[in-house]
Order: C-alpha cells, then structure tokens, then sequence
C-alpha cells in the first residue's frame, strides 16, 4: 500500500500538495534543483517510529501527507503527547544532532527528506530558506503556546473543537481553500489518539463529539468524515475568535 503511495506522489516539486506551504516555498527554479539532489521519500505505516527520542538523526524533511505525533517520556515510563505533525510541518532541526522527542506515524505517512548536511549548508548559503524555516518555527512556538491555554483552561467541549478547528484550518489550507463555506475533511485521529493528545478519556470524546454532531455543530460520516457547515459557530465553541488565535 506505501509503495503505492509513493508512486502517486508527485516527484517535481511544483505539483507537490505541500509546496505552498512547506519550508522550500520560497525556493526558485535554482534552489528546488539543489534541493532534488539531496531530496528523497520516505513512507512510515500506521504506528511506525520515525524517530527515536535522542536517537542521531542524518535527515530533515516535510509531512507531504499522513499525521505523526510528538512524544516525551519520562524516566518512570510515562508518556505525554506534545505535538501534531500535520502536512507541511517540518520535521528534524538543523544543527542538533538527535532527536528531542519520538516521532510516531499516526496514520500512514508520507515524508519528503532531505540529507542533513547538505540541507544544513543549503541554509548557509540560501538565506531565504532559512528565514522561511525560521518564520515556521516561530508559527509552531506560537502554536504551542497557544496550545498550553487550550490544554490548561478549556473545557473538554472546546478541546474539541479547538483541534477540529486546527485540522480544518490545515486541510482548507493544503487545499487553498478558505474558511467561508462548509469545510469536509478526513479527521486524521483516532478517537483513542485525540483523547490521549488532548488530555481526556476515550468516553469524554465520544461523548463531546456526539453532542457537538447533535447541536448541529458539526456532521459525522462513519467515525471520521467530519463536515464543519459553520466556521465560525466551530469557533465559538472553542471559546476563540475567527481565527482562533492559532496558526493553521
């Protein structure tokens, strides 16, 4: 099935579903050519590690489609969920020789990869790459900050539709859609993971989700076909203006 996958990508970087969005965006015709000759892809299955916390990582490179997690574990055993990887993110930091976390395939993921070190020297001598990585990873520290309110003081009810609304933002985003018409999407997380990432029980979710498709807030096809009819009402539930004062 990934090796399907990976025959359906597109291998030019102009008809990549991520371009737009991805740190070579700003690339030109001369840098997207440095960039194939050290570009590569690689496919994880569903619940495959990418990387291991602390292990050397020899790549940096971009979600082109699937979801990973983030994950910390503590000296006893215990693990906590940090982070989302949706497609774009990049994964992997330039001038650090391990990994800080586990990076875990959620879904089935496909990854475009670079060779760390030339990518490294690529930045060196190209500055537009590295501002652009700069500016995505100040757009994720945000996004964790903004994560820490969601995760401390919002009810389990606007949790949800806090990360609904992140992962519609994304998919409207990938597909250069706006937020103004209803917005259809394959929601990428098991009820079991969204409750982990979110701090809840697998009950709670269910059972938030239920109501949220009762009051019309959203509509459910099987368990993840998601339609939003309404942006803003997603919004208002999730206790944030418009834009949700988180980066898509």
């Amino acid at each position: 099935m990934l090796k399907e996958q990976i025959k359906s990508l597109p291998h030019e970087c102009d008809d990549c579903p991520i371009r737009h969005r991805a740190v070579c965006a700003r690339c030109d015709a001369d840098d997207l050519e440095r960039l194939e000759e050290i570009k590569y892809y690689r496919s994880f299955q569903a619940g495959q590690t990418v990387i291991w916390s602390g292990d050397k990582m020899d790549f940096v490179g971009s979600v082109v489609s699937g979801i990973a997690t983030l994950t910390q574990t503590m000296e006893d055993g215990r693990t906590q969920m940090v982070g989302l990887l949706l497609p774009s993110d990049f994964v992997g930091r330039p001038g650090r020789e391990g990994s800080a976390y586990d990076v875990v395939a959620t879904t089935d993921l496909m990854m475009c990869c670079f060779r760390k070190k030339p990518f490294e020297e690529m930045m060196e001598t190209t500055p537009h790459v590295a501002q652009r990585l700069l500016e995505m990873t100040l757009d994720e520290l945000d996004a964790a900050r903004e994560w820490m309110l969601v995760l401390g003081r919002k009810t389990a009810r606007e949790k949800i539709a806090s990360l609904l609304s992140i992962i519609g933002r994304r998919d409207a985003s990938l597909n250069l859609r706006g937020t103004k018409g209803p917005l259809v999407f394959d929601l990428p997380l098991t009820r079991e993971a969204m409750a982990d990432y979110l701090g809840l029980t697998l009950e709670t979710v269910s059972r938030q989700m239920s109501a949220l498709k009762r009051d019309g807030v959203i509509t459910l096809e099987g368990k993840r076909n998601v339609t939003i009819p309404d942006f803003g009402r997603l919004m208002d539930e999730a206790g944030d203006d418009s834009d949700g004062g988180m980066f898509a």
